[in-house]
């Protein structure tokens, strides 16, 4: 017979390992990586500029620069007490690109104890470093953080310097009992990885879902997995997330013209995409901007056609509020352009089309770009009539 004390002790046993599992599907961990052009592997992300100048910065100690007025510069990153860590561009000869990089990656303040990084590619006009490391010395201890550069530096007047970001995160984690990919992006390179922003180029990017989509959302307070809403808690360095399923939010509904297929909106709650039912869709209670929207539609040939509005001006945000439909006037009518210009006998054309709030639009036929439009020149008498094509790009 079982000793009562043992049935106690293997209780205790099953309820501590129970909790520890629990406990460690809280908080899902996810693997560091770094690369360059990291754009590509993001689907595009924000570079945060950085002003050069020639003035020493008072109170940081300096290497021993190849130049005497090499470029100094200030990358800003929350993740260090002062706010930004020192930047310096110097180059191998007298002449050409900047082709040396300083940064102060132990964030001690100063330059003098840093090994210069040589660009890795320089073509006419730029000059490109990376992937650069950093350290970010936090609560939980040191952080390792990676940055490009990309350099346009020739002298005062013409001079510019980017940095994005040359590091993420991903891994697979659990999602309702589901096996998830999960990648995050510090969009906007300033070091963390848990911006959200009603500005789509200041909040970060998330993916759950298959490994390798190329989808990815924004950071905000929702986001969306297999229909489900739930509540993300990224850590700041990006090394885990927390999947909280949300209980009691509260939605509004949004109506549009019958016309529009699809439509995303982004804000603080994150970026949605809804396909209307009868020209109503539904929204977290906040505040949003359009971020694109989508006609689709069939010809009499059968032949597809599908419109696409995006990056609509700021003005047009929109609350969501309990109780209340809001409209919104996106989709149709298209406005087509043609601009035309003269220099020294030399006539210029450019077509374009533009939503009704400026948006940006591209035109597919059966999912491919459809030919340019034709232009027909002709002259008042008559004497001079030809027919022209545009070309893309």
């Amino acid at each position: 017979m079982v000793s009562k004390t043992h049935i106690i002790l293997a209780m205790a046993i099953g309820l501590l390992v129970t909790t520890s599992q629990t406990l460690a599907q809280d908080e899902q961990w996810l693997q560091y990586h770094s690369a360059r052009e990291l754009g590509l592997l993001g689907g595009g992300m924000q570079p945060q500029p950085l002003e050069l100048n020639t003035e020493k910065p008072p109170g940081v100690e300096l290497p021993q620069f190849k130049l005497e007025t090499p470029f100094f510069a200030r990358w800003s990153t929350p993740m260090v007490k002062s706010g930004y860590l020192w930047v310096a561009l110097d180059r191998e000869h007298k002449q050409g690109p900047y082709d040396l990089l300083y940064i102060d990656s132990n964030g001690n303040g100063h330059l003098n104890d840093e090994t210069a990084v040589a660009a890795y590619r320089m073509d006419q006009y730029s000059t490109y470093f990376g992937p650069v490391k950093v350290i970010f010395e936090i609560e939980d201890g040191p952080v390792t953080y990676h940055l490009n550069f990309r350099s346009y530096a020739y002298d005062e007047r013409n001079s510019r310097l980017y940095a994005s970001s040359g590091g993420w995160y991903e891994g697979d984690i659990t999602v309702a009992g589901a096996k998830k990919h999960c990648v995050l992006f510090d969009y906007n390179a300033n070091g963390t990885f848990d911006d959200k922003s009603a500005n789509a180029g200041q909040c970060d990017r998330i993916r759950i879902g298959e490994e390798g989509a190329r989808d990815a959302r924004f950071v905000g307070n929702y986001i969306e997995v297999g229909r489900i809403l739930y509540r993300p808690e990224i850590a700041r360095d990006g090394a885990c997330i927390k999947l909280t399923r949300a209980e009691d939010v509260k939605f509004g509904s949004v109506r549009l013209p019958e016309s529009v297929t699809q439509v995303s909106a982004n804000g603080e709650n994150g970026l949605f995409t809804r396909k209307p039912e009868k020209g109503v869709a539904s929204l977290p209670l906040g505040q949003y901007h359009v971020y694109d929207w989508i006609i689709d539609r069939k010809d009499d040939k059968g032949i597809e056609w599908r419109l696409q509005g995006s990056g609509p001006a700021q003005t047009s945000v929109f609350d969501i509020t309990e109780g209340k439909e809001i409209e919104l006037a996106i989709g149709e009518p298209i406005v087509a352009t043609l601009d035309a210009s003269a220099n020294e006998g030399t006539h210029s054309f450019r077509h374009a089309l533009k939503g009704r709030d400026g948006e940006r639009i591209e035109l597919t036929r059966n999912g491919a770009q459809p030919q340019a439009p034709k232009v027909r020149i002709k002259s008042a008498d008559g004497k001079y009539d030809r027919t022209y094509s545009f070309e893309y790009g």
